[in-house]
């Protein structure tokens, strides 16, 4: 039972960092039909804004308790993140608007490697240590562990996600985003400015990577400049497994994928004598994908994104 909670608690953190994502790469889908691929790439420059802020900050003022230093790095990466989202939208995806949509799928795919690119060269290619900010003392649940990072992630997970469905649901902005998915011309006639609701998405998306880059950073204590690929591509499979295009659905699928590696590489790995444990944790994610889009290619929220004419 204890090994079950500890497992839990691991899927759990892990979830709740690929719903962050994920609402990322489904926003942007519902409104644009768009898959952005760059978008875990856009995590990555935001783990790594906001690893140098805290050096930066730990230098200039050494006293500042760790929980105030994670929170200026988060401050420093969400800005970072929202400008960068932006010029991609307005430079790379703009003008492909009304292009075949094999057109932003490689346009996207051109942009991620730019992206890596460029961060290869102003953070070069090392793995950079982020400091521990906050206690690593465990805290125990039974013969289960967890920290308090662990503990604000999953914490700071279900605000911003709750926060997310009040925007989209009752607010202005949150009526534009759901009209500009429906229709963008329709909701153009009624008032709505489709350029604006759409770059807005984008920021929002590139909001949440930011606070997903540095918990998964503040997690693993490590960053580099391709940590935002693999969980890119994950968050897109939790994306998938909940319904693309469908907020909830994000939130599901981060939290099932989450569970499932989790619990995958804990039990199947002592089933198979190690064979398939922790180090082919990877490899449930992708089976994941694979057996929703054969079984259920619209998630298991279904999709809500009307086609378009």
């Amino acid at each position: 039972m204890d090994t079950l909670i500890q497992q839990v608690i691991n899927g759990l953190v892990l979830g709740s960092l690929y719903a962050l994502i994920a609402l990322g790469y489904t926003m942007v889908y519902g409104v644009l039909n768009l898959i952005n691929f760059a978008h875990g790439d856009v995590l990555m420059v935001g783990a790594l804004a906001a690893l140098s802020a805290v050096g930066a900050l730990h230098s200039a003022w050494p006293g500042l308790p760790g929980w105030s230093l994670l929170l200026l790095g988060i401050a420093a990466a969400i800005p970072v993140c929202v400008a960068l989202s932006l010029v991609i939208e307005r430079v790379a995806y703009r003008p492909l608007r009304n292009a075949p949509r094999l057109a932003p799928l490689i346009t996207a795919i051109g942009v991620s490697i730019l992206i890596q690119t460029m961060a290869m060269l102003i953070w070069g290619r090392n793995y950079l240590t982020f400091p521990a900010l906050l206690p690593e003392a465990p805290i125990h649940l039974g013969n289960a562990t967890v920290t308090l990072t662990k503990l604000a992630v999953i914490g700071l997970a279900a605000i911003t996600m709750a926060s997310l469905l009040w925007l989209v649901h009752r607010t202005r902005l949150g009526r534009a985003m759901r009209a500009v998915s429906e229709n963008p011309r329709v909701a153009s006639l009624m008032g709505v400015d489709p350029d604006s609701v759409i770059a807005l998405t984008f920021a929002i998306g590139a909001a949440l990577a930011a606070i997903a880059g540095v918990m998964l950073e503040a997690t693993y204590s490590v960053a580099h400049f391709y940590m935002g690929f693999v969980p890119g591509l994950k968050a897109f499979t939790a994306a998938v497994l909940g319904g693309i295009g469908n907020i909830a659905g994000a939130m599901v699928g981060g939290i099932v994928l989450g569970l499932i590696e989790s619990l995958g590489a804990g039990y199947i790995g002592d089933l198979t004598g190690g064979v398939f444990g922790s180090n082919y944790q990877d490899v449930f994610a992708f089976i994941v994908l694979c057996t929703v889009l054969i079984l259920r290619p619209s998630g298991l929220l279904g999709e809500r994104v009307a086609d378009r004419p």
